[in-house]
């Protein structure tokens, strides 16, 4: 069995708290600007499902 490399799983914990730390200020930004934030996702859509590919026939 291969050993965790928890040196990547913090590296993307990081870029990921860093990403939304980044995405907060703009929408922070935004609201100090007056300009109404775009939804990231329609309110009104169905949640997106992960769809696997059908098994090959063969």
């Amino acid at each position: 069995m291969a050993k965790p490399n928890y040196s990547f799983e913090k590296r993307q914990r990081e870029l990921a708290k860093k990403k939304k730390k980044e995405e907060k200020l703009k929408e922070k930004a935004d609201r100090k600007a007056g300009v109404e934030p775009a939804p990231s996702e329609p309110e009104d859509a169905p949640p997106a499902q992960d769809v696997a590919a059908p098994p090959s026939q063969g």
